[in-house]
């Protein structure tokens, strides 16, 4: 017989996962597994052991769909996990249970609006290099000043430390030690 399984989080020590695991219990979670660290984390000791308690057909039940993830793509995510492994989720402030065809309705209009959410995103970076070659600018890493390149080789073979020759002109230090490995030159002793 399928099981409800509660999943209480809270994300630092000074708050407590009581008042959610008594609302898991009031709607028919037989065993909450719990975890006390950040959403950011998802190294999740108490989410994996419930994930490994759970069998095809339980339910996974959260107060609130933020419990589980940080932002629409982490869960999605997550909701795909559970409906391949047959695992519904039970959302009780946002009433969503996917176990239901209205549930798992919701869910699919979710992953839908992340998709625009990434298309859009997508659109607007490429309206913005257009736009950016359209006034003349090169979008992306500028070409190597070769002129600043050579001048900082010859401070360098002038005993100048690789650092500093690249702090004078104003170039980054990591690409005269590239370039310094690439024509095979070694630093100054």
């Amino acid at each position: 017989m399928p099981d409800i399984l509660g999943y209480a989080r809270v994300s630092t020590g000074d708050q407590d996962v009581a008042g959610q695991t008594m609302r898991l219990t009031e709607a028919g979670a037989i065993k909450t597994f719990t975890d006390v660290m950040s959403g950011r984390s998802m190294d999740r000791p108490g989410l994996t052991a419930l994930l490994a308690y759970a069998r095809s057909g339980d339910t996974l039940a959260v107060v609130r769909l933020d419990r589980l993830g940080r932002s629409l793509a982490e869960l999605l995510s997550t909701v795909t996990m559970l409906r391949e492994r047959k695992i519904a989720l039970l959302s009780l402030e946002e009433k969503i249970d996917t176990s239901s065809a209205a549930g798992e309705l919701i869910f699919h209009v979710f992953g839908a609006i992340a998709h625009f959410e990434r298309r859009l995103i997508s659109e607007r970076t490429k309206d913005g290099i257009a736009a950016a070659r359209a006034k003349g600018r090169k979008p992306g890493r500028q070409p190597l000043d070769v002129t600043k390149l050579n001048a900082a080789l010859t401070l360098i073979q002038a005993n100048t430390p690789p650092a500093e020759a690249a702090r004078q002109l104003g170039l980054g230090r990591s690409t005269i030690y590239r370039e310094m490995r690439r024509l095979g030159i070694s630093r100054p002793a």
